[in-house]
């Protein structure tokens, strides 16, 4: 029963995220009147985490293609430190 459950909350994927970006804004909200600063950081990275996972989800990005970006990105930046000169960066006095 709770694999099926599972199941259809993860096929209902932007439902369970709009409920977890707002359960995260309105707990942020009441978590700063109370000064609990935190804690309403932590719901606020939540919250941040829950919209990264609605966009992905809506532009059909996976981890792999995430991972592919992100290996590419490395090898760039590689290719461009590897290309600069050994006096770099040079303090200007």
């Amino acid at each position: 029963m709770v694999s099926v459950t599972t199941g259809v909350a993860l096929l209902r994927w932007p439902l369970v995220s709009a409920v977890l970006m707002f359960f995260a804004s309105t707990l942020n909200i009441k978590l700063r009147k109370s000064d609990y600063a935190g804690l309403a950081i932590i719901t606020s990275v939540a919250g941040m985490a829950a919209a990264c996972w609605f966009a992905t989800g809506l532009l059909g990005i996976t981890l792999v293609e995430i991972a592919a970006v992100w290996n590419y990105i490395k090898d760039v930046m590689v290719e461009v430190m590897q290309q600069t000169p050994p006096e770099w960066p040079m303090v200007v006095t």
